[in-house]
């Protein structure tokens, strides 16, 4: 199978898998079930709505701001505004083709504030590590709230959070057993990745160089506390799910989380993932649904338009490079 058509096969499988979810959802329900879901959505208070965009735009300043503390301490000072831009235009990215968001966001900052692309990657790599201790903390809290029926609906879908973990940090792991390999090597082949190696691996120390630790942890504590308040003020919005238990909205946001990476931007899975526990949990079905839609059109919203206009705006912004 050549190059190009592996390419086009990842990043159009997760999409139309997106699509035939939501072919399938709605196909499987009579029109009075697409009629009573529409009009839940329809009737749905926007203020509360609102609230929720908002709280989702200030996690992505703060995780913009956030991102000076590894870059300083390389000597690199980039534009709070290029850097709000960089993560933006990789959500973006992420809803036309999955993961390509992190590689856009360290050309981003190279292309526009001259950081090495390796070392800009190499940050990203290390706050996704902070972040996947955040998420393994939320999803503890998740499990002491709703011990019994959490783990009885992962085992019903199959889903186990600990492999997504180990996976993550056997392969972060390996990266950086590798690219030691690859600095210290002498091996002609590997003499023109040394730079690249060396550059990935100084971005990703750059978290044990940080000299204000505590405030790139309260800033990780902040992005993760609006996620799950963006999550959960959506109750709020459906008299049906307004006085859902606060162990149950949890429970979905940590289904949602990882049926987020499953398509494009969570199309098609991440509404019917967050429906699905919430209707396990006993929530109406119609109400289920449409706060797993609502859920997600306001994150996406969010993505798309600030995405949208950085993409517009970062060349004109840096006309001089």
């Amino acid at each position: 199978m050549s190059r190009s058509l592996t390419k086009i096969l990842k990043i159009f499988i997760p999409l139309l898998l997106g699509i035939f979810l939501i072919w399938y959802s709605l196909g499987r329900s009579t029109p009075a079930e697409r009629e009573q879901l529409w009009e839940s959505i329809l009737q749905a208070n926007k203020w509360w709505i609102l609230v929720s965009f908002i709280l989702g735009s200030l996690s992505h300043i703060s995780r913009a701001y956030r991102w000076k503390y590894l870059l300083e301490p390389m000597g690199y000072k980039p534009l709070l505004s290029n850097r709000f831009m960089a993560v933006m235009v990789a959500y973006l990215a992420n809803f036309g083709i999955p993961r390509s968001g992190e590689v856009l966001r360290a050309v981003t900052l190279s292309t526009y504030e001259d950081v090495p692309f390796e070392k800009g990657f190499g940050t990203i790599i290390s706050e996704r590590v902070a972040d996947l201790l955040i998420l393994m903390l939320i999803i503890g809290i998740s499990l002491l709230l709703q011990t019994e029926e959490l783990l009885t609906y992962l085992a019903d879908q199959n889903i186990n959070p600990l492999y997504t973990f180990f996976i993550f940090f056997g392969l972060v792991g390996i990266i950086i057993v590798c690219l030691n390999i690859i600095r210290r090597s002498t091996w002609a082949p590997f003499k023109k990745l040394k730079n690249l190696a060396k550059g990935l691996l100084e971005g990703m120390k750059s978290i044990l160089k940080m000299k204000r630790k505590w405030a790139f942890i309260l800033h990780t504590l902040f992005i993760w506390t609006m996620y799950v308040l963006m999550f959960y003020v959506i109750k709020l919005c459906l008299p049906e799910t307004a006085d859902t238990p606060a162990g149950i909205i949890m429970a979905a946001f940590v289904i949602g989380s990882f049926a987020v990476s499953a398509t494009n931007g969570g199309i098609g899975v991440y509404p019917l993932a967050v429906g699905g526990i919430l209707i396990f949990f006993g929530v109406e079905a119609h109400a289920a649904e449409a706060f797993g839609w609502i859920s997600w059109a306001t994150q996406t919203f969010v993505v798309l338009l600030f995405g949208g206009l950085s993409f517009i705006f970062l060349p004109v912004l840096n006309n001089r490079k």
